[in-house]
């Protein structure tokens, strides 16, 4: 489903970045950073792409490095461009190599990580994105629409067309409360802006990304958003002299006259102490989503472009966010046909969010 990263990619990301240490495609790799004669802890990563892909796998690379950098006793082995159909033989082999925690990095891999969990009860397996659990296995993921609504008060200041475009992977939750969160940060900024969403079916196609945000530059958008795995959009923004929100990670480097801010993951904190618990025995099942207090969803740097009056707005709005005291999805909100869907005041609960399936107000396009 997603392709190893282009050559591009990878030579920007190694010189402004970091040098990756993870092997190459489809390989498993050890690294030993702890010190001769400590006990080490094997951990597993499956990755369904390449970190340079400079975004999902980048992000999650990121973590596992800073992982390696903080929690010295522990090594790492790392099997790159897996898909969904081969990742229990993946899992299965790095279970067999005697890896005692597994991080499942995709949402694909949910029902492979509990086939495989269930043979090996005293391996603790953290699937990215699922809801699938069991006594040895849990799910982690962030709420990323804090972060993304953040990134639509920024898309809505900027526009100057009321026309923003939205390249978005696959129609499933995830992705659908990220445009919702984001239109709802865009029409707070500016109730005349809309944002039309192009479906692409891919998580990493560079070629069909930048066509589909051509096609929404074309239309009339003048800021471009998106929900992929690089920065193909952003850089097809750029070449048109219009804006940009990146997303995973800080992709400001790859499109720097166009990326206004990124919508990004910071996976480091929540590696080192998941890993911490289970080497010390306390790690029990669990379903975690994180606020954006916790750290493991953020905005990168502002880029120039952005105003100072744009800038105060996102903080004052963060700040509420942060202090737990309001969330994204208070009401009153109006799906795309003006019905009310939440309440004035009322808040939307985890499951009506994590099922997600309508447009807000705003959005144009379908499901």
């Amino acid at each position: 489903m997603r392709k190893p990263g282009i050559k591009t990619l990878l030579v920007i990301l190694t010189l402004v970045v970091f040098a990756f240490t993870v092997v190459g495609c489809g390989g498993g790799g050890t690294d030993t950073p702890a010190p001769a004669g400590d006990e080490k802890v094997k951990v597993g990563f499956i990755y369904i792409g390449s970190p340079g892909d400079a975004g999902w796998t980048f992000a999650h690379e990121k973590g596992r490095q800073f992982l390696l950098d903080q929690v010295p006793n522990v090594v790492t082995e790392v099997v790159e461009n897996v898909g969904d159909a081969d990742a229990e033989r993946v899992l299965t082999q790095l279970a067999e190599n005697g890896n005692k925690i597994i991080f499942a990095t995709s949402f694909g891999f949910m029902d492979p990580t509990i086939n495989v969990a269930a043979k090996y009860p005293d391996v603790t397996f953290l699937h990215c994105s699922g809801y699938k659990v069991a006594d040895n296995v849990g799910t982690y993921f962030g709420r990323m629409y804090q972060a993304r609504y953040l990134s639509g008060l920024v898309a809505g200041e900027a526009t100057e067309t009321n026309k923003i475009g939205y390249v978005a992977a696959h129609p499933i939750p995830e992705v659908i409360r990220g445009i919702n969160a984001f239109t709802l940060g865009v029409r707070e900024a500016n109730p005349e802006a809309t944002v039309r969403v192009v479906w692409t079916n891919t998580w990493y196609d560079p070629a069909e990304e930048k066509n589909a945000a051509n096609a929404l530059l074309d239309a009339g958008c003048d800021v471009i958003a998106q929900h992929q795995d690089t920065p193909g959009p952003m850089q097809a923004a750029e070449a048109k002299g219009k804006l940009s929100i990146g997303y995973n990670s800080d992709m400001s480097a790859l499109a720097p006259k166009a990326i206004m801010t990124s919508a990004v993951w910071n996976w480091g904190p929540y590696y080192v102490e998941t890993v911490k618990a289970v080497i010390g025995g306390t790690w029990t099942s669990s379903q975690y989503w994180g606020p954006m207090s916790d750290g493991i969803t953020a905005l990168a740097p502002f880029g120039p472009m952005v105003s100072d009056q744009t800038k105060n707005l996102v903080e004052e709005k963060k700040a509420l966010i942060l202090s737990g005291d309001w969330d994204v999805f208070t009401g009153p909100i109006k799906d795309q046909a003006g019905e009310l869907k939440v309440q004035d005041a009322q808040v939307m609960d985890d499951g009506a969010m994590l099922e997600m399936m309508w447009f807000v107000e705003g959005v144009e396009g379908s499901i």
